[in-house]
């Protein structure tokens, strides 16, 4: 003889849908906010794909926002409702719910369309960013401790933490590391990607509308991460014609020889405390801060050698300043990187010869 078994109506408790009544008012009215809140106001966009990935992140808080409104609702209400009371036995346990397919059915459904969505828009405009055709401006930006690197096509040197790009104008950005772990995350263009070694990332972007905005490094890559943050300039074309031909001619001026003879001490030290003072002291040489310390290069008897294994004149040291160092030791930027003309690099020679002298008297 069959037997059925009938399922007890559970009581979700009373005041149950006037609390549900209550959590969707305050849900709808979060994502009301969400939907309109001028975002673009606080975090200028710079131009596609900005505005689609604005579009998916409302798209996702609004979600988020529901999933935590009724979660934290529900829980709240039901710790209350079913919480224990001294009337209830020391063994006893709450109601038991299982066995309820409609429940399972659309607790799975919902979550795997909500999830299929995002995937489906995400998807689509990494796609974009990967496969848009029509590239005008093709260029590199390469990571270091602690700068960001910019090469451009046809231009000799690197720039160094300053990145021009005309407007209106299709970027395709190849983005890599010199080093360590780094990342390329400018928040105007909602774009990131992180600068691995031996790996080429590749980004592209169209920028819309003229000025200045921030380029920063997310991965911790050293003791001066904080400090990794690079400026993006978005040109009218005038004005990117303009900023490559004077890259171009201080270039042309940077390849001239140094006449380390006009360095001055004084104005050398000004320098060295701008420029050097945070990797290194003017102590001995094994007073390191990041790089060794400079105030004995000309008569330390413990290091007899610059670190090139060159010894200690002032053209070396003009070498070492023009070119940088990469060795055991560690990594010393070049002059493109630290932005030194002809005469900062004389004067700088002049200062740490001038502290040397002081020591033998």
């Amino acid at each position: 003889m069959a037997q059925s078994r009938a399922h007890r109506k559970m009581s979700l408790g009373p005041g149950f849908w006037p609390v549900t009544i209550a959590l969707t008012i305050v849900n709808v009215a979060i994502s009301y906010v969400i939907a309109v809140f001028p975002f673009e106001q606080l975090v200028p966009i710079v131009g596609a794909p900005a505005d689609q990935i604005d579009t998916l992140f409302r798209f996702m808080s609004v979600i988020g926002n529901a999933i935590f409104v009724y979660v934290l609702g529900y829980l709240v209400y039901f710790a209350i409702v079913w919480r224990w009371r001294p009337s209830d036995g020391p063994d006893a346990i709450g109601v038991q719910v299982h066995d309820v397919p409609k429940l399972e059915f659309w607790w799975t459904v919902v979550p795997s369309i909500i999830v299929a969505i995002i995937a489906i828009f995400s998807v689509r405009i990494w796609a974009g960013m990967q496969n848009t055709p029509g590239d005008v401006l093709t260029m590199e930006a390469i990571g270091h401790q602690f700068k960001f690197e910019f090469r451009y096509p046809k231009m000799k040197n690197s720039v160094y933490d300053s990145m021009h790009v005309p407007v209106d104008t299709p970027v395709t950005l190849n983005v890599t590391s010199a080093d360590v772990l780094h990342s390329f995350w400018s928040p105007s263009l909602r774009i990131k990607a992180d600068m691995v070694p031996g790996l080429v990332q590749t980004l592209r972007f169209t920028p819309e509308h003229i000025g200045k905005y921030a380029i920063i490094c997310t991965e911790f890559c050293g003791t001066q991460h904080a400090n990794m943050a690079a400026a993006l300039y978005v040109d009218s074309q005038q004005a990117f014609g303009a900023w490559l031909s004077a890259q171009a001619r201080q270039q042309g001026q940077a390849s001239a020889p140094v006449a380390l003879g006009s360095g001055q001490a004084a104005a050398g030290q000004a320098l060295f405390g701008q420029k050097c003072s945070t990797c290194h002291s003017i102590g001995p040489f094994n007073q390191k801060i990041v790089g060794p310390g400079l105030g004995h290069l000309f008569n330390d008897p413990a290091h007899p050698a610059l670190v090139t294994g060159e010894k200690a004149s002032p053209a070396a040291i003009s070498h070492i300043l023009i070119s940088g160092y990469q060795g055991p030791i560690g990594v010393m930027p070049n002059r493109q990187a630290n932005a030194l003309s002809n005469q900062d690099i004389a004067n700088l020679v002049a200062y740490l010869t001038s502290l040397s002298q002081k020591k033998q008297r």
